[in-house]
């Protein structure tokens, strides 16, 4: 007699709001699966409480809350800081750089459970469904992916959110919501995004005294102290090891700070940015512990790296969080180019100073024993090194100048023609 096949089990991406919560009941009912509903600790905080008992209430067969923060910080955040990454000139990664490690841990408890395919709620509008899925696509590409926003006959069922609302007081699932929501948000260790709502007009000042309590990890710089703060921070190839002489884990820096910034209100920004799905969109982020890492890590390369092997990672830069923003963490060209970075690293080494007042954020010092800043070469006196003959510039500048001279010939002789 031929083994009935059991239920289908689907590994969900679940955060406990309104859109999880629909589509766990939801694909529960629709594909008559298990549902293994899992729940990232990333650094959400209070956001996890009772988490596991609403997915169960909900209809989970079974709950996974993992908390990730120290492997987010140390293989994910610390890797891409290394690269000083940011996505066109402002964007820290801060939503993108968790959701290839959501992804990763998904597929574990998919290979764990033996289930067959693994669901998130990210929308067909934006980067987190490219994200989760070229992951996933990396690490087991005969896992199948189910996207219920992308499914007719979710849409069909669910055209807006009052729709979500209502099949949750019919089914007794409990969420907090209601039908007008001033904005979207996402946190984690890294930072805080804010999108949608009022957020949707570009001309909208979020920074506006009235705003501010929608921020909740930095304050206004106007409620900042009045008093600048200092703050070290040691770097050993690239990474920070400890603040205040006080070595420290990867999570527990930022964790320290995380609080030092937001009280002095630094790591707010307002974008206007380019969707790897050809839209534009506005986001307001909080950043304060990335923002003092990416700024404090350029100054301790300033002083380290060679010259041409630093503007060489720098020309990179745009591709590498390109490559980030866009889902591509797992891909074979993100580790090529990680391997380049942490060769450009080896002597990111030393101390730098910071001074932190009311949102702004200033180099107050910088040392290194790899330091490639020679005083008695770079000093507008005499050079008691004699490493440097002025006179060789005249020879470096008429090189330098024989293609512009001949250039500007030709073009001369050419207008009078």
């Amino acid at each position: 007699m031929k083994k009935k096949p059991g239920k289908m089990k689907i590994v969900l991406a679940y955060s406990g709001g309104l859109d999880t919560s629909v589509i766990l009941r939801w694909l529960k009912e629709y594909h008559d699966a298990d549902i293994l509903a899992f729940a990232a600790d990333v650094g959400q905080g209070e956001e996890l409480k009772g988490l596991r008992q609403k997915a169960m209430a909900t209809g989970a067969t079974k709950v996974y809350i993992d908390d990730l923060r120290a492997e987010f910080a140390k293989d994910f955040i610390y890797p891409m800081m290394r690269a000083n990454a940011i996505y066109e000139g402002q964007y820290l990664l801060g939503t993108s750089i968790a959701r290839p490690l959501i992804a990763k841990r998904m597929v574990e408890i998919a290979h764990q459970e033996g289930a067959s395919a693994i669901a998130h709620g990210a929308t067909g509008k934006g980067n987190d469904q490219v994200r989760f899925e070229l992951a996933a696509a990396a690490l087991d590409p005969t896992l199948k992916v189910i996207a219920p926003w992308r499914m007719s006959a979710f849409r069909d069922a669910f055209p807006g959110r009052q729709e979500m609302i209502d099949y949750c007081v019919k089914n007794h699932i409990n969420v907090q919501a209601s039908a007008k929501k001033p904005y979207s948000m996402d946190r984690n260790l890294l930072h805080i995004s804010y999108e949608a709502g009022m957020l949707e007009d570009p001309w909208f000042d979020a920074f506006s005294p009235k705003n501010k309590d929608m921020f909740l990890l930095t304050r206004a710089p106007e409620d900042a102290p009045d008093r600048p703060e200092y703050v070290t921070l040691d770097f050993v190839k690239g990474d920070c090891v400890a603040v205040d002489g006080q070595k420290l884990s990867p999570l527990d820096v930022m964790l320290k700070l995380n609080k030092l910034a937001g009280r002095h209100g630094v790591g707010r920004i307002d974008m206007v940015e380019n969707r790897f799905v050809g839209m534009k969109s506005r986001g307001v982020y909080e950043t304060p512990a990335g923002t003092l890492l990416h700024f404090a890590h350029r100054q301790m390369e300033s002083l380290t790296m060679d010259r041409d092997a630093m503007h060489l990672r720098d020309s990179l830069i745009p591709r590498y969080a390109e490559m980030v923003y866009n889902g591509f963490w797992f891909a074979p060209e993100r580790d090529a180019l990680q391997a380049l970075i942490e060769e450009t690293q080896a002597h990111v080494t030393g101390t730098v100073r910071l001074k932190l007042y009311k949102g702004g954020l200033y180099v107050a010092g910088r040392k290194s024993p790899y330091s490639l800043y020679n005083p008695h070469i770079a000093t507008m006196d005499a050079d008691p090194t004699q490493a440097y003959d002025q006179d060789d510039a005249t020879g470096f500048i008429h090189l330098n100048a024989l293609r512009l001279k001949v250039a500007a010939g030709v073009y001369a002789e050419r207008k009078k023609k």
